[in-house]
């Protein structure tokens, strides 16, 4: 959610509700502020009132990187939307071209991405097993498309395409 804070619009990244010993409630809040992008912890007492802005989301697509900012573009009206490496954040190594993304935007300004909870990735380098190598389960470190290394399976080879898990890292499946 996104509320009306010191005169500035601000994303809640993170809330703990908490009640110390015999001392009174309070809500201890991470803050992002859209205009100047820094982070901040602070506390509410449980008699605050906040001001809730409301927030939109969006369908967005991948399309280039410019330079150091990341470029997306609305599948419906075209309309391109520039995020720096800052608010894209981990996302960078699963973004492909045309890849699906939910932007949320406050005030018309885009403040974060959600990631789809898997991607479809090449393989571009899959070093061989070792040979007699083959206890269960046994893994190998793989580079992707993206530049993102993950372990994957030994059969997995160069040039296939594999599912990972945006949340974790891991490899789920060849695709």
């Amino acid at each position: 959610m996104a509320i009306l804070h010191n005169g500035e619009v601000a994303v809640v990244l993170d809330v703990q509700h908490r009640t110390p010993g015999n001392l009174r409630a309070f809500v201890q809040a991470s803050l992002r502020s859209i205009r100047t992008g820094k982070s901040s912890d602070l506390r509410f007492s449980s008699t605050e009132k906040i001001e809730v802005v409301p927030m939109i989301t969006r369908r967005m697509e991948f399309s280039y990187k410019d330079g150091e900012d990341f470029v997306f573009s609305d599948p419906e009206t075209f309309e391109t939307v520039n995020l720096t490496p800052e608010l894209v954040g981990e996302g960078k190594d699963y973004l492909v071209e045309n890849g699906s993304v939910t932007m949320t935007f406050v005030e018309d300004k885009a403040v974060s991405i959600e990631l789809p909870p898997s991607v479809v990735l090449k393989v571009t380098d899959a070093p061989e097993g070792v040979r007699g190598d083959s206890a269960n389960n046994v893994q190998k470190v793989i580079t992707l498309e993206t530049g993102v290394v993950v372990q994957a399976p030994l059969f997995i080879k160069t040039g296939e395409r594999i599912k990972v898990d945006t949340r974790t890292g891991k490899y789920m499946e060849r695709a």
